[in-house]
């Protein structure tokens, strides 16, 4: 079968999983969305909007959302968009009825908090026979779904499975490119979410896009040296999956996280914040989790330290803008 033919199921229907659904349904292929909420069910078969968390964007008529998880993922490829931390849940509610011959894509970016896992690590503890496959990169899901042009990284461990993903995945104005190396493409994905709240910080609280140059690019060093002591490649981290997805997700007002960091440095308190949101923010969690990595691998990454004592500790952000500026020159 030819791998345009092949049909792709969709599992969560949040705007990123809305977004990937309506790009590769307008590219031809036969896809498949499932959405725990019957009204987002309701509203994509029937007004061809979701009307709940990517509003105001027509969808493909011939994309079909529906609330039965064991029919979408009986499909050829599913790509798994739920949030990083309740893929494991989900996985587990999937396993028995998934084909052994189905490409699992994780398409969310994070870490499992409770875990320090990697989600392709999460997916090999539950479902260890699985095909697997990593879907990431600079994206936002509104231009996406848009059919602005973009590109994206696929890691995956074996050659054959990721050129089927290509080919599959691969529509017009949707570029994605191989990489093997797993664990890294995920770090990039994940960390970025870290760095991109701290250049929000700097954006809120008005300190001016040098300082915010500055701390993207120490980002990029704290985020490789985290990836080099897990087995990373270094290179991973200067394309599209590293450097191309943080500095997307570190400088627009789109991104959950920049805008977050920015709300921050404005002022308010990350209950306040979170409160007006009916999207996860990963980030946040990512930061608790980077953290442990980076304790467990004697890593040091005061961005990300910072980050997380301002979520968490409740410090004070001009106290971690201070902390970082007087931390000993090397």
């Amino acid at each position: 079968m030819s791998e345009s033919n092949l049909k792709i199921g969709v599992v969560g229907a949040g705007a990123w999983g809305t977004a990937l659904a309506q790009m590769l349904s307008n590219g031809g292929r036969d896809c498949l969305i499932w959405a725990r909420e019957p009204e987002i069910v309701e509203s994509i078969n029937t007004r061809h909007e979701n009307t709940v968390f990517l509003p105001g964007i027509a969808l493909s008529k011939p994309l079909r959302a529906t609330g039965d998880l064991t029919e979408t993922i009986q499909r050829d490829i599913v790509l798994m968009v739920t949030p990083a931390q309740h893929l494991r849940t989900t996985l587990k509610t999937i396993k028995n009825d998934l084909r052994p011959e189905t490409i699992l894509v994780l398409c969310s970016k994070g870490i499992e908090l409770d875990t320090g896992l990697l989600l392709s690590e999460v997916c090999e503890q539950i479902i260890p026979e699985a095909k697997i496959a990593v879907l990431t990169g600079p994206t936002f899901a509104s231009e996406i779904a848009a059919g602005l042009p973009a590109a994206a990284t696929i890691g995956v461990s074996d050659p054959e499975t990721g050129k089927t993903l290509q080919n599959a995945l691969g529509v017009k104005g949707f570029r994605p490119y191989i990489s093997n190396d797993v664990i890294g493409v995920q770090l990039g994905g994940a960390l970025k979410n870290v760095i991109a709240i701290a250049c929000g910080v700097v954006y809120g609280r008005k300190l001016g896009e040098s300082a915010r140059a500055a701390l993207l690019t120490r980002g990029v060093t704290e985020i490789s040296r985290l990836g080099k002591a897990m087995g990373a490649q270094e290179e991973t981290f200067m394309g599209m999956c590293g450097i191309g997805d943080l500095m997307l997700t570190a400088s627009s007002m789109q991104s959950r996280n920049f805008s977050l960091g920015a709300a921050l440095g404005e002022g308010k308190t990350l209950e306040e914040i979170l409160k007006q949101r009916n999207a996860v923010t990963e980030g946040v969690h990512t930061a608790h989790a980077a953290l442990n990595l980076a304790e467990k691998y004697d890593v040091e990454m005061p961005i990300t330290q910072a980050v997380y004592q301002c979520l968490h500790d409740n410090l004070p952000v001009d106290q971690a803008i201070e902390n970082m500026l007087t931390r000993p020159l090397k």
